[in-house]
């Protein structure tokens, strides 16, 4: 069979089913083969985009984790309410968790590879910390 002139998948389509076939039904029902049939390929066409089922799983998990609102990090240098910023992302950690719960599995075993998990932590340490501490004292600590 011929190559198609428009590629039937990108890794943004194959995540996508991936993501819905989860939610529907469950982790376990993830496989090469289920997917690939859903998407209407042949499974070996899925390892063009992606080596293994545990690589394609890591970048389902950082599509999810990517749905969480960083915006609070950004405060500007020297303010911003570290508490409530907290609060705030994990908000909406929550919602992203409540809208795909079958994949808290997953994420409970650690941040994994991908980009969007190896980036927050990151990219909040640097918003709220100076080299010689925290901005913000903790409510009822003292300074």
């Amino acid at each position: 069979m011929a190559r198609p002139r428009n590629p039937l998948l990108s890794r943004e389509r194959i995540v996508g089913a991936a993501l819905a076939l989860v939610d529907t039904e469950g982790l376990t029902a993830l496989s090469t083969r289920r997917l690939a049939a859903g998407l209407g390929v042949s499974g070996p066409s899925l390892y063009n985009h992606f080596a293994t089922k545990d690589a394609l799983l890591d970048a389902v998990v950082d599509h999810v984790v990517g749905e969480v609102d960083l915006s609070m990090w950004d405060a500007p240098a020297g303010g911003g309410d570290w508490a409530a910023a907290l609060l705030f992302w994990a908000r909406s950690y929550r919602a992203a968790l409540v809208a795909h719960p079958n994949l808290v599995p997953v994420l409970a075993q650690g941040p994994g590879g991908g980009p969007t998990r190896c980036g927050w932590p990151t990219r909040s340490s640097a918003a709220w910390s100076t080299p010689a501490g925290p901005r913000a004292t903790p409510p009822g600590s003292a300074r």
